[in-house]
């Protein structure tokens, strides 16, 4: 075998291994933005569902209905309304299983039913099974669709931080939450939403995306995560992928499929 064969594949090999490297490298990236959105997603969901669970009864504030609030706060005379729930400076598990502690200020320019009513959700130091939220959720009333369901435009500018301060990402977004069960009764317990719209961020290492949803995803509040929906996720210079949150199953669990190979992320419980 010559020199000049062995060099040659000597940098064919080379090559392949730089490829290689590069391409998991590229894929990891962008599972990580997959990772972070869905993450996100989960956070600002619970922040959402944590101001629903204060604003139903007939005089406008719930008492602690999902568990570990310390106080609420409540100013009528204000005009937007407002109300300060505090968890605490300790972490809690809630009667729903979320771990949670920190301060969330709600701002109400109505009832919570009423059409028109904007509602601004501003975490203070709050965290969500040890990720710091921050940045606002605006929430408005649209008021009924035609199958008589009370709809809510959902836009949200905000952070998240993982646990020891390991990554933090950015996320916005601009969705309709409409209500499609619950409605009707006195508790959240059987409140259930459907999510459409869109929203973009930035992941842990910098990469921007953007996401559409493409089937309602659906949130129980009596559920940490989102139980069913799709959405495509196109990060920027990389391939879009499909997310599959499932078939209503209370889990973690998700699908990633990218050019039609299928990855299961979380552990199903």
């Amino acid at each position: 075998m010559t020199k000049n064969l062995i060099k040659g594949i000597v940098l064919i090999c080379i090559v392949i291994a730089f490829t290689s490297c590069r391409r998991e490298k590229k894929e990891t990236l962008g599972n990580t933005i997959t990772i972070d959105n869905s993450t996100a997603e989960n956070l600002f969901s619970d922040l959402f569902k944590v101001a629903n669970n204060v604003s139903q009864s007939e005089d406008g504030i719930r008492e602690n209905g999902i568990g570990c609030i310390d106080s609420i706060y409540v100013d009528t005379l204000s005009m937007p309304r407002t109300v300060m729930i505090d968890f605490g400076t300790d972490d809690c598990v809630g009667d729903d299983g979320r771990i949670r502690k920190g301060k969330i200020h709600i701002t109400y320019t109505g009832r919570y039913r009423d059409v028109g009513t904007i509602i601004t959700i501003t975490p203070d130091n709050f965290t969500s099974n040890g990720y710091l939220v921050q940045g606002s959720q605006t929430v408005t009333n649209l008021g009924e669709n035609a199958n008589s369901q009370l709809s809510y435009s959902v836009n949200v500018n905000g952070s998240i931080t993982a646990p020891a301060n390991a990554w933090s990402s950015q996320w916005t977004s601009q969705r309709t939450r409409t209500w499609v069960q619950g409605q009707n009764t006195l508790t959240w317990l059987d409140d259930v939403y459907d999510i459409t719209g869109t929203a973009s961020g930035v992941n842990r290492n910098g990469l921007a995306y953007t996401v559409s949803v493409t089937s309602p995803l659906r949130a129980k509040l009596v559920c940490p995560w989102i139980v069913s929906g799709t959405m495509i996720l196109t990060p920027e210079g990389y391939d879009a992928r499909v997310i599959d949150f499932g078939n209503g199953e209370c889990n973690n669990a998700f699908t990633v499929t990218v050019n039609g190979e299928t990855v299961q992320y979380g552990t199903g419980d």
